[in-house]
């Protein structure tokens, strides 16, 4: 199965399970989402901050979060926590010098020969005054990860090595940060050259393990994050193979209409 692009997501989905790489990424099934009020309330409160990361009051932050507001659909519980996240943000964002980036789309060639690239979006990529960059990724999620989790976190591992090669800059001028508006709290780290290497080596198994897959090798794999996998109607692990038959036909057929 050819790929030439790989991103963290890709690389976790395939890790956590073959058989949801192939319905997410060669499939192209749409996934059924679990908790929608979340991730509809996170990619909201991303687009205030995204939109409005010049404002310097709560009455503009306040006017493009109800601008926005139409185009998300969350319980009404979740009201109180975006006058929470904004009046945190604007804390926070005063703080901050110039930002160079929101929502960055990278690609990086990393080896030309093999046609290999890496592949990302950061929420926002901040020019210090000294020279460095900070790199912020924004989470509206419950559970906070410790200095020592985001240490060990590829996903951030990949932002520092695209900004480390699309500003020329040494990975020790880098720092990666989580920053949560709903409590304030800003956990940030530094990547060492040694944890990168790593973290390309690891890309790299990954993309060719996927190459030389064919497309009916690709294996559920049943662990502890079935209980999140929107893929789980179509599964053999929890269906028998004719009602997964039936439902991956009904969605193909699906898919042929719109298109």
């Amino acid at each position: 199965m050819f790929i030439n692009t790989i991103s963290e997501s890709k690389a976790k989905t395939f890790r956590e399970c073959q058989l949801k790489y192939r319905y997410k990424y060669v499939d192209r099934f749409k996934e059924e989402a679990k908790n929608k009020d979340a991730l509809h309330f996170g990619s909201y409160i991303h687009k205030i901050f995204e939109d409005g990361y010049e404002a310097t009051d709560v009455g503009t932050l306040t006017t493009i979060a109800e601008n926005l507001k139409k185009d998300y659909t969350f319980s009404k519980s979740y009201n109180p926590k975006i006058k929470t996240c904004i009046e945190n943000f604007l804390r926070f964002n005063a703080s901050l010098s110039e930002t160079v980036s929101t929502e960055l789309v990278y690609e990086i060639i990393y080896d030309e020969k093999y046609d290999i690239k890496l592949n990302g979006i950061i929420d926002r990529v901040i020019k210090g005054r000294d020279g460095g960059y900070l790199v912020i990724d924004y989470k509206t999620s419950k559970r906070e990860l410790s200095e020592l989790d985001l240490y060990q976190d590829k996903q951030m591992q990949g932002y520092a090595y695209a900004v480390h090669k699309k500003m020329n800059v040494p990975l020790s001028e880098i720092v990666v940060a989580h920053y949560y508006p709903l409590t304030n709290n800003f956990v940030s780290v530094k990547y060492s050259p040694a944890q990168i290497k790593v973290y390309l080596k690891d890309k790299v198994e990954a993309v060719w393990k996927i190459r030389k897959m064919k497309k009916e090798e690709f294996k559920a794999m049943q662990n502890q994050f079935c209980n999140w996998c929107g893929y789980k109607p179509l599964c053999p692990e929890f269906n028998s193979g004719r009602i997964c038959e039936e439902r991956i036909t009904k969605l193909k057929a699906s898919k042929g209409r719109k298109t």
